[in-house]
């Protein structure tokens, strides 16, 4: 779509990597399964929308999670959709905890495609487990998003901008495929 991802976790997480003040404060947060506090991360897309590569339009990626961070997002941008991509608990725990990070490339992958190895397939590096992907860290933010970020959902549907996209039992493909039908795209 040639338009950014804007992924707060990855901003997070660099924040963290860097050791600012906010990362420090994110760290705690992120490695419990919480959310950061709302202020933080607004502050953080707002700024972050305002860069250059952003005027074309962009993807958000794990921003708003709460009411109040989507009240302030309608303050300083305008939304033209909301993909909510629709799992059972047990698909995402599975997802979730089997996915493995290359701390040297940045890959990301998932134990169902390496054949029992633990070995990056870009670089070689030995691949890492996320805090955050740990099970019992995944079922906490499953609870979380039960109680934070689910009300989002009836916000957005009440402003009639929510596409559901079915995953469970769909690959990769068929998921992007869905995605450019939701928004009245061609593959």
């Amino acid at each position: 779509m040639n338009i950014p991802q804007i992924s707060t976790g990855e901003i997070l997480r660099a924040a963290i990597r860097e050791g600012t003040p906010t990362g420090l404060k994110a760290k705690a947060c992120i490695e419990r399964g919480e959310l950061v506090p709302d202020e933080v991360v607004i502050d953080i897309v707002k700024e972050r929308l305002q860069a250059p590569d952003c005027a074309g339009g962009y993807i958000l990626d794990g921003f708003p999670r709460t009411v109040p961070q989507a009240e302030a997002l309608g303050s300083f941008a305008r939304i033209d959709a909301v993909l909510n991509f629709v799992l059972s608990d047990n698909a995402i725990i599975e997802r979730l905890s089997g996915r493995r990070v290359c701390p040297k490339c940045g890959l990301t992958t998932h134990v169902s495609l390496l054949n029992g190895s633990d070995l990056c397939p870009a670089c070689g590096e030995k691949l890492i487990q996320r805090k955050d992907d740990a099970p019992e860290t995944v079922e906490n933010r499953l609870r979380v998003y039960v109680e934070q970020t689910e009300p989002l959902i009836a916000y957005y549907r009440e402003r009639d901008l929510v596409k559901d996209i079915l995953c469970d039992d769909h690959t990769l493909e068929e998921n992007h495929a869905e995605v450019h039908k939701a928004l009245g795209m061609k593959d």
